[in-house]
């Protein structure tokens, strides 16, 4: 079975190209586990939080893999909390860099900051040029992790469009 994670920053279309392009290759896709998981803490989420959400991404990636068809579609990996950690904490757990160094992935979906700003009570970073860093910051990573990757710009029907090729190829290899 082939991994296919969509990664880039907030309001980019990942949840969106997720869900279809799961719908397109007729298999599961794993949601992004902390909106999940802040949305049932009743406090804002700390930095310890964030190893119980790789935890809980993690166990939902397993879970999703056991019903994959072909290919599982993740909407992020915990190289988005690693982001999300250093970014607000100047620091990542080693737990949680621990289990990036074992995850595997085949294909890095990395969605561009070309889609409006969707406001969303979890979203932290509206501002343009910070969804620029943040992209970039997410461009470093897939160009540094050794793993293909396509970088998905334009509107929802282009992406998906981009996306379909990509996976289709990765899955005739």
């Amino acid at each position: 079975m082939k991994k296919v994670v969509v990664i880039g920053p907030e309001s980019t279309g990942k949840s969106t190209l997720s869900e279809k392009l799961a719908s397109h290759f007729h298999t599961v896709w794993t949601e992004e586990y902390a909106r999940t998981y802040i949305d049932q803490l009743s406090r804002p989420y700390e930095q310890e939080d964030l190893w119980q959400i790789a935890r809980g991404q993690l166990a939902l990636e397993q879970q999703q893999a056991a019903r994959a068809r072909e290919v599982l579609i993740c909407d992020t990996d915990l190289y988005v909390v690693k982001v999300w950690s250093e970014h607000k904490y100047g620091e990542c757990d080693v737990r949680i860099l621990n289990e990036i160094a074992q995850q595997q992935c085949d294909l890095y979906l990395l969605t561009y900051i070309d889609l409006p700003w969707e406001e969303d009570p979890q979203r932290e970073y509206p501002d343009p040029a910070m969804r620029s860093y943040f992209y970039h910051v997410y461009k470093d990573i897939v160009l540094q992790s050794g793993v293909p990757w396509v970088d998905i710009r334009g509107g929802y029907a282009e992406r998906e469009a981009q996306a379909i090729a990509a996976v289709t190829q990765l899955l005739a290899r």
